[in-house]
């Protein structure tokens, strides 16, 4: 028989039956605790207030180990989502070095061809940066309001652009602030270019959030995902100039969704740009 069984035996019921009189009995205070709060008693008040003083930093040091673990959890959640993004950024670093590799290569081959058959070069564009200071986004009008103008160069006419792409073209230069047409404007109208077929189009916008193609060739074959850029043809803008993807082509409508996030938008680069001008030489052979 081992030590002391006969006292736990006796113990364990009586322990069982201690800890069940003091649930009930914790219970019990609760309940009549909160009867009397009801009453508006002063005594109960003042004894709740003085337990609440009592046990606020017991139960304060008793969250402590709690509020450590959490952090220490959250450190390590950090510490696995830095490690997943150091390996997805080294992935894109090495790819876009390769990109690097194959622009520079394509570069020197491009100015070797216009070397050879004499091709004239696009004309330098300047950026002129200003930040977006007001919109007046609604069902009727998309523009927005930057602090540049006229005393920086710009004039109407001019694309504004960001990081992702064409954001819209000015349409008033005062002095020191700008504003900006939208492309999702209904009085938006750019000339544009299907990156991969080539087909040109006219993009329209119609107070949406996103745009559809006119004027576009019957025999065009265009699906979801198609690039579209800017053309340069009439002299709105320059060529090539990112505007969205082709987001929807169902009910013969051509849906356009634009590379420019217009919620978030906060920057944006004017392109001052010089379109070719005729010679005088072939202004004069042609009069």
């Amino acid at each position: 028989m081992r030590p002391g069984g006969g006292i736990e035996r006796v113990a364990s019921p009586l322990r069982g039956m201690v800890q069940r009189f003091a649930f009930v009995l914790l219970i019990g205070a609760a309940l009549t605790m909160l009867v009397l709060s009801k009453t508006g008693n002063l005594g109960i008040e003042r004894l709740r207030s003085v337990i609440f003083e009592v046990a606020t930093p017991v139960l304060e040091v008793l969250s402590q180990p709690a509020v450590v673990a959490n952090r220490a959890v959250d450190e390590i959640k950090e510490l696995f989502f830095l490690r997943d993004e150091n390996i997805r950024l080294r992935d894109e670093n090495e790819r876009l070095r390769q990109w690097h590799n194959v622009a520079q290569n394509l570069e020197q081959e491009n100015a070797v061809f216009r070397s050879q058959v004499s091709a004239r070069s696009e004309p330098q564009n300047y950026f002129v940066s200003a930040r977006v200071i007001g919109d007046a986004g609604g069902p009727f009008i998309r523009t927005a309001l930057v602090n540049a103008g006229a005393k920086d160069g710009l004039v109407t006419g001019l694309a504004a652009v960001t990081s992702r792409g064409l954001a819209g073209r000015v349409i008033e230069a005062g002095r020191r602030a700008s504003r900006i047409l939208l492309l999702t404007d209904l009085n938006s109208r750019v000339p544009v270019v299907i990156e991969g077929s080539r087909y040109r189009a006219v993009l329209e916008g119609d107070n949406s959030d996103t745009m559809h193609l006119n004027f576009l060739a019957a025999a065009a074959k265009l699906s979801a995902g198609d690039r579209v850029v800017t053309s340069g043809h009439g002299g709105v803008f320059p060529p090539g100039l990112p505007v969205g993807v082709v987001s929807s082509t169902r009910n013969g409508t051509l849906r356009v969704q634009p590379f420019v996030d217009y919620d978030r938008l906060e920057y944006v680069r004017i392109i001052r740009y010089d379109f070719p001008q005729p010679d005088e030489g072939l202004k004069g052979a042609r009069q």
